[in-house]
């Protein structure tokens, strides 16, 4: 299933009704993560939101790639207010015009280096790549990512799509950088496809199973997958190791932006700045299972402490996602060579 026809057919949710006054409202775009589970960070945050400001959210959500292309289409008549998506693919949106600049006064806390220097994006919800197994199937995960290669995984491991997913995207750069470089990278992946499912443009629906035992292994996010186990108890995170032992990883986060053109920006601007909020980011860990991304707000919760144990032992490496959004079409166009996709 291509990405417009995923978007139209199974990921939309309008959350506010249709008969909303024209200043009463503002749409967010989504990428998938932030509003699962039950409570749910988003959800809680729109409420609290239109309590304060009687204005309501309608909530559209979709694979990183998706939303983005969403926009893209929507660029001449723009329907969303708010985009908030993964890397590369925010990157993607501000070098394509779809975005325009805001500096919220909330970002004041948010480290200069993890922010867009044109105030085109901030960074919402920090967060990490990951994999999931089921352990009722699999006595532990897989140690390697030789192992995924065993012929024990054929038919029961699945990775959502490089360039519509961001998680997938994600497993696409980590595969690059745990062999060593790209010829190693592509060729990893090119083995791995014997066991492959096949694609998927979203990645929280693997999710589901995995937990079930349809699926032994996926990739996922820390964010997501944690706010998952409540209704998915049988899956757990883990990082592959490569041959010299590494296990590493690398931040993902939420970022958040106020689309160009957006037909309530104003409303738009608020929420945005109620996301960013010391309130606000006070909830991510304990809600969301996600990482503040301002400086004054510290977590010392059991959810944070809970992802801080998991990680152990992972090395954290930063891509520079300028390079990588820059590069994004040659490398998809690469991994579907090798892939067959």
């Amino acid at each position: 299933m291509n990405s417009s026809t995923l978007f139209g057919a199974a990921v939309l949710a309008l959350l506010a009704g249709p008969a909303l006054a024209a200043d009463q409202v503002v749409t967010i775009y989504s990428a998938d993560g932030l509003h699962d589970g039950h409570p749910n960070w988003f959800q809680t945050e729109f409420d609290a939101f239109t309590k304060k400001t009687g204005i309501k959210v309608q909530y559209v959500e979709g694979g990183s790639g998706v939303v983005v292309q969403r926009v893209a289409q929507e660029k001449a008549n723009p329907q969303a207010d708010v985009l908030v998506t993964l890397p590369p693919f925010m990157q993607k949106a501000a070098g394509a015009g779809l975005l325009q600049a805001y500096k919220s006064p909330e970002a004041a806390q948010i480290p200069a280096s993890d922010k867009d220097p044109g105030n085109l994006f901030n960074p919402m919800v920090n967060n990490y790549m990951n994999f999931i197994y089921n352990t009722k199937v699999l006595a532990a995960a897989p140690k390697t990512w030789d192992d995924l290669l065993a012929a024990n995984f054929k038919g029961k491991l699945q990775y959502s799509t490089p360039g519509q997913a961001g998680d997938g995207t994600a497993v696409m750069l980590e595969a690059v950088h745990a062999m060593g470089g790209a010829d190693a990278g592509f060729g990893y992946l090119r083995k791995l496809q014997a066991n492959n499912v096949g694609p998927s443009s979203s990645t929280g629906k693997l999710t589901a199973l995995v937990n079930k035992g349809e699926l032994y292994v996926a990739n996922g996010d820390l964010q997501m997958n944690m706010a998952q186990t409540a209704r998915n108890p049988n899956i757990r995170p883990f990082w592959p190791a490569n041959a010299k032992g590494e296990r590493s990883t690398f931040a993902l986060p939420y970022y958040v932006a106020l689309v160009k053109g957006a037909p309530h920006g104003e409303n738009g601007k608020k929420l945005i700045d109620f996301l960013l909020s010391k309130a606000a980011q006070s909830k991510v860990s304990t809600i969301a299972y996600g990482l503040p991304v301002r400086a004054d707000v510290k977590p010392t919760d059991a959810h944070y402490k809970t992802m801080h144990k998991l990680m152990q032992g992972v090395t954290v490496w930063h891509p520079d996602w300028d390079a990588v959004a820059k590069d994004l079409d040659a490398n998809v166009a690469r991994w579907q060579q090798a892939t067959g996709n």
